[in-house]
């Protein structure tokens, strides 16, 4: 273990011990290696089956007509059906053949099986509060409708008692995570698609290791495509070493599988069941911009403290408990401590960090600071209102990310402004988007100016022209890249967690957020998105007219298959 001079923390790698090319020459390398060699096999043997298919061609017809008829009728999305039928009818065996492997549950049934055991096993752990119900039911029904719509997909309670604080950048979530790490007592877990060796992980490492000396027990979760290029498969057991327990979500394998589709992209911490952050934030030094890799990062997150956070505890147990089974009462039967109400500003002594920030001018932010041990974050509020967290399975039938920021883009009277990093839309979410701006609801959206990647880059474009036509206005924030993933509405109603809007996460990825309502911190929510909209550029017909020929044929050749990316 090495500890940087300059005090980035613990770090557990040497150097040249993480990335692509360490990737290439690894136990990832090889598989990666039976994976194409796999893929090279069925595809030739999807070809030979197809050469005796001309032969007979009113056989092909009459297959081309079954498998049309069977997708028109099956339960797909509509978008997602004419994906199918486009593949289908280029090549006929094989798109079928295609069809059946992505649609049979290759790879997951058993972990299916197995979630959904947990899920039913736990949906009473967590139970309502029924005057906290009948008391929302009393101020607004239509938010009583949607917290019992939580409730049936899943163990989301509605809560009444839980402090909000948002984040409008990485770095205010990094600092505020350090000072309640230093506070931990009894357990800290973190679940995170990803994690990378940096300043900001290797303070967060010292920190653990410092706890579980202290008899706290901590336990880390990150998603297996880590393995690809930021930690090497055998991670966990470095982190075992320090006390530490670890788990790779679904890490990686040497067979294929639509396994592969169904990612943990949550970021979750909880800290003794009564303190949780949830948001777009990673563990990785571009998301506190430490480091630039797409200009500015603009990122946000959210902080709860009170009874709410057993959900996202509740919510990281059943995620582990996939592959054994062990208790959940302990962790949440904890007595949640009464906080202090009222903003407490404290200055203290810089043992700063450093952090880059981009924009017009580049200034220095002070990241990491000492706290005593009763400190409270200055950006911290009561709450008055109503927090529900919550998650999204793709595992089931339920898109409980997508219909709830259909049913704030239904309800909404004044204006729903969203911020995304992606925008590929199914025929639903881009007809309640136009829905909404028709009705006269002022519907913004500040989406990337600069992309992290050129795919969802030219499939966003796509959507712009019909978006426009309606009245939905598009910003593009010109400093860099917006990671952040929020939905403010009417001054009264936001979500703040993970969820794109893009296939991946309302489709194919285990997601996570907190849908608050009347909580203290929607007006900072909302002040935010006004002051990212100062640093965008409008999207106007002018500008799409002027887009890139390159850019606006590669979007219109990926729509096609926009469901399959």
């Amino acid at each position: 273990m090495d500890t940087n001079e300059q005090g980035s923390g613990l770090s557990l790698l040497k150097k040249g011990q993480k990335g692509i090319m360490h990737a290439l020459f690894s136990r990832v390398g090889i598989m990666l290696v039976l994976l194409v060699l796999q893929a090279l096999m069925l595809l030739g043997l999807f070809l030979w089956f197809q050469e005796f298919l001309p032969h007979v061609l009113g056989g092909t017809v009459l297959f081309m007509l079954v498998m049309v008829l069977y997708l028109i009728n099956s339960t797909l999305d509509p978008t997602a059906k004419i994906t199918w039928l486009i593949v289908i009818m280029l090549v006929p065996v094989f798109g079928a053949l295609l069809f059946w492997y992505t649609q049979s549950e290759t790879g997951h049934r058993v972990e299916k099986k197995r979630l959904e055991d947990i899920l039913a096993a736990t949906k009473d752990k967590l139970p309502q509060d029924e005057k906290v119900l009948q008391t929302l039911e009393q101020e607004d029904p239509h938010e009583a409708a949607l917290a019992r719509y939580f409730r049936r997909s899943g163990c989301f309670p509605v809560y009444a008692d839980t402090q909000t604080t948002f984040f409008p950048l990485g770095e205010d979530k990094f600092a505020e995570m350090l000072r309640q790490l230093e506070q931990a007592k009894k357990y800290i877990f973190m679940e995170y698609f990803i994690v990378d060796e940096g300043l900001m992980w290797g303070r967060i490492l010292e920190i653990l290791a410092k706890k579980v000396k202290e008899g706290v027990e901590v336990r880390v979760m990150y998603d297996g495509t880590c393995e690809f290029s930021t930690l090497p498969h055998d991670y966990p057991k470095k982190l075992k070493a320090l006390g530490i327990q670890c788990k790779s979500f679904s890490p990686m394998s040497p067979f294929l599988s639509t396994h592969y589709n169904y990612r943990d992209h949550r970021k979750i911490l909880v800290i003794d069941g009564h303190t949780a952050f949830t948001g777009g934030v990673n563990l990785a030094d571009e998301y506190i911009n430490h480091i630039v890799k797409y200009g500015h990062w603009k990122d946000t997150a959210v902080m709860l403290q009170g009874e709410a956070a057993k959900s996202f505890a509740l919510m990281f147990l059943q995620m582990w408990n996939i592959t054994r089974h062990e208790e959940y009462d302990k962790y949440l039967d904890v007595k949640v401590p009464v906080l202090e109400q009222k903003t407490e500003k404290k200055q203290t002594d810089a043992e700063a960090v450093p952090v880059m920030q981009q924009g017009k001018e580049d200034t220095l932010r002070t990241a990491v600071q000492k706290t005593d041990g009763n400190a409270v974050s200055t950006l911290a509020q009561q709450s008055n209102g109503y927090v529900i967290p919550y998650g999204d399975c793709p595992l089931d039938a339920d898109k409980v990310g997508e219909r709830v920021y259909m049913d704030i883009l239904n309800r909404a009277t004044r204006y729903v402004h969203i911020m995304s990093p992606y925008l590929i839309l199914d025929g639903e979410m881009e007809t309640a988007l136009k829905f909404a701006a028709e009705r006269g609801v002022d519907v913004r959206l500040i989406l990337p100016g600069i992309p992290d990647k050129a795919a969802p880059y030219a499939l966003a474009k796509t959507h712009y022209k019909s978006l426009l036509a309606s009245g939905v206005k598009i910003y593009e924030y010109t400093p860099g890249f917006v990671h952040a993933k929020l939905f403010v509405s009417d001054d009264c109603r936001a979500v703040v967690g993970t969820i794109n809007l893009d296939y991946r996460s309302l489709y194919h990825h285990f997601e996570c957020a907190a849908y608050m309502y009347r909580t203290s911190c929607i007006p900072e929510i909302e002040a935010d998105f006004h002051k990212t909209l100062e640093k965008c550029r409008a999207v106007s017909d002018e500008t799409i007219r002027q887009e890139k020929r390159s850019v606006k044929i590669e979007g219109a050749l990926l729509k096609a298959i926009s469901p399959l990316l």
